[in-house]
């Protein structure tokens, strides 16, 4: 067998090298070559070694390229065998083979290589790899169909992909890797890739693999993008191509980035990321693999990607170990970034992203994780952020530069919102310690943290994260430590905290209080004690701590900011125990105990700390004791809760005796300690020793206070009477009222020391007897002392105690004499108030009686009296008559003195005050019942019984019926007053019986104010129809609600009076038909029609507008009628009647205010479930809206789209997507109807829609089939003349809102269809929404002091900023290749028809933003786009120009290089062709933008750009320039780059240096001398024959300005000495030129030109020019020596004569001074006999000598001196060895004395004399002993008159210089 095997490898072998030809061997290698491959696999070891040798044969036969192999075959057989060693050759000839093939032969290879790729790598790795960089070989050579078409789909299926799938996700993962790949020989191991993974990507370790200079190398990035792209191809499937997608779209490189981008948009809705599979991959490439050989961690781009990703799992929550490695890692990178400078690796915008990104996933697991992770994470992930805060410096920040410290501040910031957070989610864990550790770091990180603001608002974030940790009940461990800090933290200074040792830079007051008010409990007094202290700095402290610390003291607010969830851990008890007061014992020890700063025992005088607080703490107190006493009927906690108890205190008489029985009790049980008594005590104090609002709330709680406690409670302060002596005369009445009331109260007191008392009153006495004389102040101080007196005998009577003392008769006497005196005499308001008050109080008291007074005194005159002020609306005096009248014997006939006092009050009626009519009302029932009135509830303040007064029995019904009777007047103030009047009986007198039988007839006249005209009668009498209804009985009531309703519903009884047809029930135009409208009742029957029932319409008419009670909302107010409607069943009556449903609902959105509120008032009190009456009705309802709609009444069209609106927002989708269509149509009929009015609410109404709409695409509903449907409404509707277009800027600004929340909130498979035209659209619309006179002000910009483009620029700035440009954006986001091609022609309509600058700049704008974000699906139509943009950037406006210039640049990244050329070629023609300036600008910015934009392609491009752009960057046109220039700058790397395209340059050049227009042919020249000046100065033969000729041309012709660049040049050039410059014509033609253009005799152009000729002939030293250059420079000299007669010179423009050249030119030394040089320089003294040279240096000399004498410039001599040192040094070199003539010698003399015309001159001229004298010396040695003579002694006697130590010192060398020849 071996041998039979061996004689077929034998005759294979043969045939091989028996093969002539290449040709013959490829045919015999196709044939021949796998089989022998196979006999490898050969159990004999001579037949394996045979073919190995056979092998290596062919190896080199088959080292000609031209032989192709048969791979095809080869990779068959190595699919198809698993010898290793068939395998290795295999691979061996296929390596070599593959280049060998066309590229189609290659991808047909592509199938067989993939298939089964993942087995071969099972098999073997390395082989695999071979395959692998196969594969990527060759899908650099493929070309992809485009996304989404047919053979793009059908590519996964050719590549057998969709039945080996294992395949497909092999590939995707490895160039997953491949592109995290990069090659690094000294790394073995890279981020995210292991040893293993880089081992196969580098070919196990073949150096050459990724070197793409080397044969078979592939460049990495090429690869990497072929690969991606592969990717994104229809050969994957989106799960497949995720992480691949993700790296891509994180790497550096933004051809990748590109590409992973759009991917990524697809491949995450197909990926769960709540799927282990998907996370696990993710963790592990974030943080690596262990181990030396596993993968390190990903780079910083690619963890922000995967944080950003893992911030949308909730599963990758429970990877506690991993999450808390990334923080930790992260932020230990952190802390190292910021302190190790060399770490870069951890700085920049990366790093601080990847941070930012961190503590966002934080957040993130504190916000979703479940409690049991949470809980494992949060402790160390905090422990962590506290670490990483510390280690920057706590509380106090290390010093860092400023760029560090914003980084710090708003990454410390960062750190500290994830705290708060985590410890929110984790509170048993990390907060609620009984030591309270973290929080108490937190409060000091607030106080003490003075890294900035942002970072303060981040720790009271945290904070506020913190507070939930503390709902529910807290150990008293905890709430104590609780107390404690936030104690602390209420009395931090901003100083150094001494017990913590750092600085408090803030205060964390309103924090603390907070804190109390939040995680205390009500109950808790130390947290009200915090709320004290909150106000305790008044005025002074903040705002919000005052209201915090309010709220707290609240418990209606504290419940509104501590809400019990429903179901929260038994919530009802939880509410009990957290909502509970506090108890008043423990309060009172917290605020005025003996530890407190408010100690209750403290002298009442001494002075109140925190006394801003203290009226507020007291009355807190009072409350809290009023609320125990009632706690058997705890009353409702409502937001006016503490006024709500004053008022009850105040009126309520069985609450008033309950809370008295209560206090007395506590009286007996605790005597001196009672609650009462020490509240009395500290409010005492509070009065006494605090001001202003203090004080008068401590006054208010001790008055009510003692008119409710016992004797024995108010003994107690009783000593303290004498500290009232001051209050009661002060400045302030309100203090001076309540004082003398208080000194009453203890003043009648039994144990009241008669000394003090009587002193007190003495003193009062005295001020009193003064009144006459008084003035100013002590007008105020005469008010308190009869006010206090007063008080003392009115309570004096209270307590029965007139007679127990001497002379009180006598002193009551006294004090009702001055009353009455000063009630008489007296015209001071002030005093006569206190009169009034006096009267009041001894009337009331029984102290006064007409009885009593008519023995002494007038009672007429006190009648008058009063009844005079009572006229001028006084209140007080109103009073005094009521208790005057209390105390009159029941005696109403004519004359009688309560008959009297009654009708004085019904003439008070003229008073147009309603406030005085109910204080006249409060004093009818009192003159009418006496005490029996309620409004006489808290009069008497002591532990007393009201005194008797005269008994009633027919004053009362006398009162009622004059009241009723006036009730039915017309008069309109007596009808007002009468119904107030009644109102206060009733309030006042309903609970006796001889009232309570007059209810129905008070309800009779309250009806009949219900329809008043007046508001405040409808109201009083809305209420007291409510009154009559609550004290009524059963029976009355029942009566009344009977009433009512037939009184509403047209029945018999009628209680408001008769109607006639002729009845006004509205007002004109409230019901509007179309004739008119429906004013009467008989109109209402006319609306029967409506529901086909005129009877029911009659009765829901009568109902509604009955006497027009309907048509106000007063009467259906705050004050009861609908109460009682709802009391009762009436809604029967809709129930049977369902047809009254829509014409109700659509009458509650009339738009007359009166109808609408009543009906909404009807439906309120009727309609008990409204939610289920619409749903049972809807589409009755709905039915009725849509077809009136449309009606005749624009009343009617307006209440309609209203309704509509209310109705389609309150329910669900489902109930009207029947009616959607036709809600539309109708809508957008309605919204151009003629009436403004209708129109605004049919636009509000189309808002509603828009808002549902959004909402619904929002939240998913967008996949229903209405979606689209509605969209095509609405969009065409928004884009309308009606919508953005409209003129009315409500409705633009509507329209434009409406379409940014479509567009931000669409879905992209909703949108897409519509986007094409949206976009189009949109761009024409930008320019609408600009102001209409922005063009006006343009056009006339000067007149406002701004340019037109300042202007401009500010116009493009809102179209940057404009939310329609971001709309544009996001719907480009939408775009897929099939919707790209559909929005080619809008874009192309809106680009080259829009209208004004917005829409033409915003559709630049939408190129660049398709270039940049939507490259891979916008590439096929970039050539397209670009050919347009080229049109539109010679837009007239500039702005528009430059803007789409920029376009073109980024259009250019995806356009082909012929499309790019044509652009170039387009700004030449601009350039070259257009006369325009502004053309050449347009064309620089072009090619700026191409080279900054597309740097690639131009750069790629650059020899045919880079010629044009040397050339015009030396534009004389300085705009022009400009753009050219930079573009230079920005991409050549140095000036010797011009010689790269030396040819070009000069080939364009020479085109233009012939042209008809100056600028080119200026701008040409430039060019040629400015690719000299970039040579260097060293310019090659090669160089110098292709710049002659231009240079040539350049330099010839007239002058022109700016020619002199051009000459300079060209002395360059010449200076250069190459072998150009060298020819002997070249020569001659050179010589001819610098004398020619030494002649021109322009001004400018002269000087330039004869400097030149002096560098000329100094370079050229072979040749002898003194002639020449005497002819050229002897004229100049002499005529500008001459002066401005003597020379005429020709214009720029040619040789005519003009002008002098002092006229024309002012630089005349510069031009004289150049000319001497180019004389003396001319002189060669090489190859000449001394009698030639002497005579050249005599003319010279001459001329010199002459300029010397007539020019004393300083330039002119320099350049003397400066030439002839430079003459003597040339003539030493040329003369050496030989001697002078005599006449030379003469001549070297005049030289010298030309030295001696430098004295005058300044320092450096005497300087260059003095060196020119030296070289003269130097040259003269040993020649002529005379010119050194001469020397000599010009040289002393220069010497003698010189101070300047240089000009000594240059001096001294020319002596040496002597002295050493």
């Amino acid at each position: 067998m071996e041998a039979k095997e061996l004689t077929l490898v034998g005759k294979v072998e043969l045939r091989i090298a028996l093969a002539e030809s290449d040709a013959k061997l490829e045919s015999i290698l196709n044939t021949y070559l796998p089989p022998l491959l196979l006999k490898l696999a050969s159990e004999h070891v001579n037949v394996r070694n045979k073919v190995i040798s056979i092998c290596q044969h062919v190896n080199t036969r088959i080292r000609a390229l031209n032989i192709i192999l048969p791979v095809a075959a080869l990779l068959k057989q190595y699919k198809e065998n698993a010898n290793p060693l068939i395998r290795h050759f295999d691979l061996l000839y296929i390596q070599q083979g593959l280049p060998r093939l066309s590229v189609s032969e290659r991808l047909e290879l592509l199938p067989t290589l993939v298939k089964g790729i993942h087995k071969n790598y099972q098999e073997s790795a390395r082989h695999t790899s071979s395959l692998f960089n196969m594969l990527l070989k060759l899908l650099n050579s493929m070309t992809f169909p485009p996304r989404g078409s047919a053979e793009d789909l059908a590519l996964r299926d050719t590549l057998g992909f969709v039945e080996e799938k294992e395949d497909a996700r092999f590939i995707a993962s490895w160039i997953g890797k491949l592109i995290l790949f990069f090659p690094n020989p000294s790394r073995k191991r890279l981020p995210g890739l292991t040893t293993k993974e880089c081992n196969f990507l580098q070919l196990y370790d073949k150096k050459d693999t990724w070197l793409p200079a080397v044969a078979g190398g592939m460049n990495i990035v090429d690869t990497k993008v072929a690969a991606v792209r592969f990717l994104a191809s229809g050969a994957f499937s989106d799960t497949e191509r995720f992480l691949p997608a993700l790296f891509a779209a994180s790497d550096p490189n933004s051809r990748l980035s590109d590409i992973g981008d759009d991917m990524m948009k697809r491949v995450v809705s197909a990926v769960s990321l709540e799927d282990d599979l998907v996370l696990t991959p993710l963790f592990r490439l974030y943080l690596g693999t262990r181990g030396t050989d596993g993968s390190l961690p990903a780079r910083a781009n690619l963890q922000v990607k995967l944080l950003a990703l893992l911030c949308k799992s909730k599963r990758a929550t429970s990877y506690t170990t991993e999450n808390i490695q990334i923080v930790q890692e992260g932020l230990t990178s952190s802390n190292q970034a910021d302190t190790v400078s060399s770490s870069v690796a951890n700085q920049g915008l990366e790093a601080s992203k990847l941070r930012t990104q961190i503590f966002a996933y934080t957040n993130w697991l504190a916000r979703v994780s479940d409690l049991a992770s949470i809980n494992l994470v949060a402790p160390k992930i905090v422990s962590q952020l506290r670490n990483y805060i510390e280690s920057q410096g706590w509380p106090t920040c290390q010093e860092q530069t400023s760029g560090q410290r914003n980084e710090i501040s708003n990454l410390r910031s960062l750190a500290y919102e994830s705290i708060g957070v985590l410890a929110g989610s984790s509170a048993e864990k990390l907060v609620l310690d009984e030591d309270l550790d973290l929080l108490r770091w937190l409060f000091d990180s607030l106080a003490a943290d003075s890294v900035g603001k942002d970072v303060s608002l981040s720790i009271e974030q945290a904070l506020s994260s913190v507070l939930g940790a503390f709902d529910g009940e807290l150990s008293p461990g905890i709430t104590e430590s609780l107390e404690r800090l936030l104690l602390h933290n209420m009395q931090r200074q901003s100083a150094d905290d001494e017990g913590a040792g750092f600085k408090i830079v803030r205060s964390t007051r309103f924090t603390a209080v907070r804190y109390a008010n939040r995680c205390l409990p009500f109950r808790n007094v130390k947290a009200r004690w915090i709320n004290v202290l909150a106000l305790g700095s008044g005025a002074n402290e903040r705002r919000e701590i005052l209201d915090e610390g309010r709220k707290g003291l609240d418990p209606y607010w504290y419940r509104m900011l501590n809400p019990i969830k429903s179901g929260f851990m038994g919530d009802e008890a939880l509410k009990k125990s957290r909502y509970r007061l506090p108890r008043l014992v423990d309060l009172l020890e917290q605020f005025f105990g003996e530890g407190s700063v408010w100690n209750s025992m403290r002298s009442p005088d001494s002075p109140l700390p925190i006394a801003n607080a203290y009226g507020t703490a007291v009355t807190f107190c009072c409350n809290v004791l009023y609320s125990e006493c009632l706690s058997h009927a705890p009353m409702a906690v409502n937001d006016e809760w503490d006024r709500q108890i004053s008022t009850l205190m105040g009126n309520n008489e069985s609450l008033r005796k309950t809370v008295r029985d209560r206090l007395h009790a506590m009286a007996r049980e605790h005597g001196s300690k009672s609650a009462p008594e020490t509240l009395l005590r500290v409010a005492f104090n509070g009065m006494v020793a605090t001001e202003n609002m203090n004080a008068v709330s401590c006054s208010a709680s001790i008055l009510q206070l003692c008119s409710l406690s016992a004797d024995v409670s108010v003994r107690g302060i009783v000593p303290g009477i004498t500290l009232l002596h001051d209050s009661i005369l002060s400045n302030d009445k309100t203090v001076r009222e309540a004082s003398s009331r208080l000194f009453g109260i203890l003043g009648s007191h039994s144990d009241c020391s008669q000394t003090k008392l009587q002193k007190n009153l003495k003193d009062f006495d005295e001020v009193c007897r003064g009144w006459r004389e008084a003035v100013g102040f002590n007008y105020l101080q005469i008010h308190g002392a009869m006010l206090a007196t007063a008080c003392y005998w009115s309570r004096r009577a209270f307590r029965a105690q007139l007679t127990t003392l001497p002379d009180a008769e006598i002193n009551v006497e006294k004090a009702v004499e001055l009353d009455l005196e000063i009630l008489k005499n007296s015209e001071d308001e002030t005093l006569l108030n206190a009169a009034t008050v006096c009267m009041t109080e001894l009337s009331i008291s029984g102290i006064i009686t007409p009885r009593s007074l008519a023995s002494k005194h007038s009672v007429a005159d006190l009648f008058e009296s009063l009844a005079k002020s009572a006229r001028k609306g006084n209140e007080n005096a109103i009073k005094a008559l009521g208790s005057f009248g209390m105390q009159s014997d029941e005696d109403l006939a004519e004359g009688t003195i309560l008959r009297k006092i009654l009708d004085a009050f019904f003439e008070l009626h003229e008073v147009r005050e309603p406030t005085v009519q109910f204080t006249v009302g409060e004093a009818l029932s009192c003159a009418a019942v006496g005490w029996e009135s309620k409004a006489l509830i808290a009069v008497v303040d002591v532990d007393a019984r009201p005194p008797a007064t005269p008994t009633r029995s027919i004053s009362l019904p006398w009162v009622v019926d004059r009241i009723l009777e006036d009730c039915k007047t017309t008069k309109p103030a007596l009808r007002q007053a009468s119904v107030i009047w009644l109102l206060c009986l009733v309030e006042f007198c309903s609970h006796l019986p001889t009232f309570q039988g007059r209810l129905r007839e008070c309800q009779i006249a309250f009806k009949g104010f219900l329809a008043d005209r007046e508001s405040l009668n409808q109201e009083t009498a809305s209420r007291g129809l409510s009154l009559v209804y609550e004290k009524g009985d059963r029976e009355l009531k029942d009566d009344l609600v009977r009433d009512l309703v037939n009184s509403f519903t047209g029945s018999s009884v009628n209680m408001s009076g008769s109607i006639s047809a002729e009845t006004q029930l509205f007002e004109p135009g409230a019901l509007p038909t179309g004739d008119g409208s429906i004013t009467t009742y008989k109109d209402i029957m006319n609306l029967a029609a409506e529901v086909g029932n005129p009877s029911l319409v009659y009765k829901f008419m009568s109902l509604a507008a009955n006497n027009a009670v309907w048509s106000s909302r007063a009467a259906l107010g705050r004050f009861g009628l609908s109460n009682i409607l709802s009391d009762s069943s009436v809604d029967g009556y809709l129930a049977q009647n369902p047809k009254l449903y829509p014409a109700l609902f659509r009458y509650r959105f009339d738009p007359n205010t009166n109808v609408r509120n009543s009906m909404n008032e009807i439906w309120t009190a009727l309609v008990r479930e409204p939610t289920a009456t619409i749903d049972q009705h809807f589409d009755a309802i709905m039915s009725d809206l849509l077809k009136s709609i449309l009606g005749k009444e624009w009343r009617q069209r307006q209440a309609c789209c209203a309704a509509i609106a209310d109705l389609v927002q309150s329910r669900p989708a489902a109930k009207y997507e029947k009616y959607i269509g036709e809600i539309w149509t109708l809508t957008f009929k309605v919204c151009d109807d003629i009436k403004e009015s209708v129109r605004t609410a049919a636009m509000s109404l189309a808002r509603v829609l828009v808002g549902i709409l959004t909402r619904g695409l929002e939240a998913g509903d967008s996949s229903t089939k209405s979606a689209g449907a509605m969209l095509e409404h609405v969009l065409p509707f928004l884009l309308s003349p009606s919508g953005l277009e409209s003129p009315a800027q409500d409705v633009q600004s509507f329209s434009l809102s409406a379409i940014l929340q479509i567009i931000r909130k669409s879905d992209k498979a909703v949108l897409r269809p519509f986007v094409p035209d949206l976009v189009g659209r949109l761009i024409l619309l930008l320019s609408s929404l600009e102001p209409e006179g922005i063009e006006y002000i343009r056009l006339r910009a000067e007149q406002y002091g701004v340019t037109g483009q300042q202007i401009d620029d500010a116009r493009l700035s809102g179209v940057r900023g404009s939310p329609m440009l971001e709309a544009i954006e996001r719907c480009l986001d939408f775009l897929d290749e099939v919707s790209m091609h559909d929005l080619r022609r809008p874009l192309e309509n809106a680009i080259t028809t829009g209208l004004g600058l917005p829409s033409r700049v915003g559709g630049s704008r939408v190129l660049v933003s398709l270039s940049t974000r939507h490259n891979f699906i916008f590439r096929p139509h970039a050539n397209h786009f670009l050919k347009l943009a080229r049109k539109q950037v010679l837009d007239r406006n500039e702005t528009i120009s430059a803007s789409y210039s920029a376009a073109c640049g980024y259009l250019a990244r995806l356009a082909s290089d012929e499309e790019i050329l044509k652009l170039v070629e387009h700004c030449q023609k601009l350039y070259f062709d257009s006369d325009d300036e502004r053309h050449r600008v347009v064309a620089g910015e072009i090619i700026f933008s191409l080279s900054k934009y597309a740097t690639d392609r131009f750069n790629a491009l650059a020899a045919e750009i880079l010629p044009f752009v040397f050339l015009a960057k030396q534009d004389s046109y300085e705009r022009a320039k400009i753009p050219f220039q930079d573009t230079w700058n920005e991409t050549v790397g140095g000036s010797r780059t011009v010689l790269l395209y030396m040819p070009e340059i000069v080939q364009l050049a020479m085109q233009y240096l012939e042209s008809p227009r100056w600028s080119l042919k200026h701008t040409a020249a430039f060019t040629i001398a400015e690719a000299i000046n970039s040579t260097g100065g060293e310019i090659s033969d090669v160089v110098a024959q292709v710049l002659w000729p231009a240079l040539d041309k350049a330099v010839d012709g007239k002058t022109w300005e700016g020619k002199e660049k051009i000459l300079q040049a060209f002395i360059k050039f010449v200076r250069a000495d190459n072998m150009v410059t060298q020819n002997e014509t070249t020569k001659a033609r050179i010589q001819k030129i610098m004398l020619r253009e030494s002649k021109r005799k322009n001004a400018a152009y002269c000087q330039h030109a004869l400097s030149c000729l002096a560098e000329y002939v100094e370079v050229r030293d072979s040749i002898h020019l003194a002639a020449e250059v005497y002819e050229v420079t002897a004229p100049i000299i002499e005529e500008l020596l001459a002066g401005p007669e003597a020379m005429d010179h020709d214009m720029q423009s040619g040789d005519l004569p003009s002008k002098t050249m002092y006229e024309f030119h002012p630089s005349q030394d510069d031009t004289l001074a150049n000319a001497q040089a180019a004389l003396l320089r001319s002189i060669n003294p090489h190859g000449q006999t001394n009698q030639d040279l002497s005579t050249q240096l005599s003319k010279a000399l001459a001329l010199t000598m002459k300029t010397l004498s007539e020019n004393g410039s300083r330039n002119v001599h320099n350049a003397i001196y400066e030439a002839e040192k430079s003459l003597f040094q040339r003539m030493e070199k040329a003369l050496d060895g030989q001697g002078v003539s005599e006449t030379m010698v003469a001549v070297l003399i005049g030289y010298v004395e030309t030295l001696s015309r430098s004295r005058d001159q300044v320092e450096q001229t005497r300087i260059t004399a003095a060196e020119a004298a030296a070289a003269l010396a130097s040259f003269s040695s040993g020649k002529s002993q005379h010119v050194q003579t001469a020397l000599i002694d010009w040289i002393n006697s220069a010497k003698t008159d010189e101070r300047s130590v240089p000009v000594q010192q240059s001096l001294d060398r020319a002596r040496r210089a002597i002295a050493d020849g």
